[in-house]
């Protein structure tokens, strides 16, 4: 699977999209450009994912992209909005949002996403899985791909392009549209019972919606409400 560049270029004739067959990670190229540069690669061999972890990114399966934005409130959530939006116009299929910063399907995960802010810009990584047809052992459990859960292969070069629009559309968005458009696309922005791994070990309990920042609430059994900033959110029993 390999995306017409010069088809994307050609619809976005204001950016600067730099596209590479293998590249270590988007996101390390994207911190050395300028706002609205897009990098593009079919292959990374050390994406980036949350807390450290290395995103799979197989050859020629997957969309693997990074984008220079103007820094913004909540704009992981928006661009998991921008995400879901254009998986489901260009693939019919509908993803739920894991907070902050993960799509799922089917309980598994299809796409995540790494806002990392350098020198007054974001810098924005979007990791779909497209094609995959299998995954790593330590994966098989907890990942699927377009191409998995609709039974047909992706065309990436729509993908990208419907990804860079949905993006446009919804960074202009004030952030408590934002807000109210994650809250009600997440099934794990309230009354979802969680499991979430923090650096002083896990806690449980029901998501109560998230706060003006777009941080994650979740009320304890005991009845406290503990505010999340960042850390690993799952569903309990998961």
């Amino acid at each position: 699977m390999t995306c017409d560049i010069d088809q994307v270029r050609e619809a976005f004739p204001g950016r600067r999209i730099h596209y590479y067959d293998t590249l270590a990670s988007t996101m390390l190229a994207a911190a050395e450009l300028d706002t609205n540069s897009v990098v593009v690669a079919g292959h990374q061999t050390a994406g980036q994912g949350r807390h450290g972890h290395v995103w799979h990114s197989e050859a020629g399966k997957g969309l693997y992209v990074s984008v220079v934005l103007p820094p913004a409130p909540v704009l992981t959530l928006a661009l998991g909005l921008a995400t879901v939006e254009a998986i489901a116009e260009v693939c019919g299929l509908a993803c739920d949002l894991r907070w902050p910063n993960d799509l799922m399907i089917g309980g598994r995960k299809v796409a995540g996403i790494l806002v990392q802010l350098i020198d007054g810009r974001a810098i924005a990584g979007i990791g779909i899985n497209v094609n995959h047809t299998a995954f790593p052992p330590e994966l098989a459990h907890e990942a699927t791909s377009l191409r998995l859960a609709s039974g047909a292969g992706v065309e990436c070069t729509g993908l990208l392009i419907g990804l860079l629009r949905a993006i446009d559309s919804f960074v202009r968005e004030d952030k408590e549209t934002i807000l109210r458009l994650f809250t009600r696309g997440s099934s794990y922005a309230a009354g979802r019972r969680v499991t979430v791994a923090l650096p002083g070990g896990d806690i449980e309990g029901t998501t109560a919606g998230l706060d003006a920042d777009g941080f994650l609430i979740v009320r304890k059994d005991d009845g406290t409400e503990a505010l999340i900033l960042a850390g690993g959110v799952r569903a309990a029993g998961s």
